[in-house]
């Protein structure tokens, strides 16, 4: 078993009692996709260290595809969605193969969760995820959540894991969200260049960070860093802290929780409510849209009052969609501002339009406008 160092009394312990942790593919596989064993290990060893705390981590681990690779070699010529497949169904065994392992050396228990995005696309779906993660960690279990791999093809995917881990953290509303990847943090340029420095706080302000990012790729992970950045920016403003860091680092985990200056940090902005973190993540599961009137939008983003979204507004419906679906909200030139939970189907709104005295189409409490 590990030994357990108590952390030290100025911990920001209390920010973390629930928190997501990304692993990304390039953190733990190799060069040639077999994991790295030792640095695994290592970050179990900080994971069980800070559940022995009182802490409830939910890791969300890339992986599975790259260790997949590692073990064997698929003709050149197979079908890349089939390969991709193949080698996830034999990678994700071995990868959770190895969490128990590390993790019972401890006697703690992990629970793979495999998800697709289909399963965040209704509330219900969402909440059964949700009360599923609940028990988990109730009963002392530590998640390993990975994007279903075998069945998550094309329009099913995910953009990255990132985007999974922000979906996992606005569900059950922890305090951060910490993405471990192969680079320090965010920097002012290239960090490839030696004049790159990294950026230790991102302002909530600043939205765009195209001029500095590179769009390349890692060797293993879908995602770049402006994926990442973006995530981060858009839970950040729903109240949800995020760093981003290096993984290979030692003791990265803990020095975060300490309140260490490592990686980039996000800072959350005022928390928003759990129905409007679902509703703001929703915006690839948009059924339709709805074009409001200048007026309407001015209102709708004046941020000092709660308005709600009524059918006078609307100048147009667009797409077709049912009571309680997710649709998008859109200024006269049909650019998406927001999102929202509907109140009426597209059939009974096209006979409300531009009409006083209706009930909300979407209600605020129910509604999420971009930043």
């Amino acid at each position: 078993m590990f030994d357990v160092i108590p952390l030290p009394k100025n911990t920001r312990i209390l920010a973390f009692r629930k928190f997501v942790i990304k692993i990304g593919s390039n953190v733990i596989a190799q060069p040639d996709g077999s994991i790295n064993l030792a640095l695994l290990q290592r970050l179990c060893k900080q994971i069980v260290q800070l559940k022995q705390q009182g802490v409830q981590p939910l890791i969300v681990s890339s992986g599975a595809v790259a260790a997949g690779r590692g073990l064997f070699s698929l003709p050149r010529k197979s079908d890349p969605v089939t390969q991709r497949q193949v080698l996830a169904a034999v990678g994700q065994n071995h990868l959770m193969q190895t969490y128990t392992r590390l993790l019972l050396e401890d006697g703690y228990h992990c629970a793979q969760v495999l998800v697709t995005k289909e399963d965040f696309r209704s509330r219900r779906h969402y909440l059964n995820i949700r009360n599923c993660l609940e028990g988990i960690l109730q009963n002392h279990i530590i998640p390993i959540i990975n994007e279903n791999d075998v069945v998550s093809v094309t329009e099913l995917m995910f953009t990255d894991n990132d985007e999974l881990a922000g979906l996992v953290a606005a569900m059950m509303d922890v305090q951060t969200l910490v993405i471990l990847t192969n680079v320090e943090g965010l920097y002012d340029r290239n960090p490839k260049l030696p004049e790159a420095q990294l950026i230790d706080k991102v302002a909530l302000n600043r939205m765009d960070f195209s001029d500095i990012i590179s769009t390349e790729k890692s060797d293993f992970g879908r995602g770049g860093m402006l994926t990442k950045v973006r995530m981060a920016q858009k839970l950040a403003a729903m109240g949800i802290d995020v760093f981003l860091a290096g993984g290979k680092k030692e003791d990265v985990l803990l020095s975060i929780v300490q309140g260490d200056r490592v990686g980039t940090h996000f800072p959350a902005a005022k928390k928003t409510s759990g129905v409007k973190r679902w509703i703001g993540h929703a915006h690839g599961y948009a059924r339709g849209g709805v074009l409001v009137n200048a007026g309407a939008k001015k209102v709708l983003m004046d941020h000092q009052k709660a308005t709600s979204l009524l059918p006078v507004g609307i100048i147009k419906v667009e797409g077709s969609f049912k009571k309680n679906d997710v649709v998008s909200l859109c200024d006269e030139e049909g650019k998406s501002f927001g999102l929202g939970k509907a109140r009426y189907n597209s059939k009974q709104l096209k006979e409300l339009i531009g009409q006083h005295d209706q009930k909300p189409f979407v209600h605020y409490d129910y509604m999420y406008l971009f930043q």
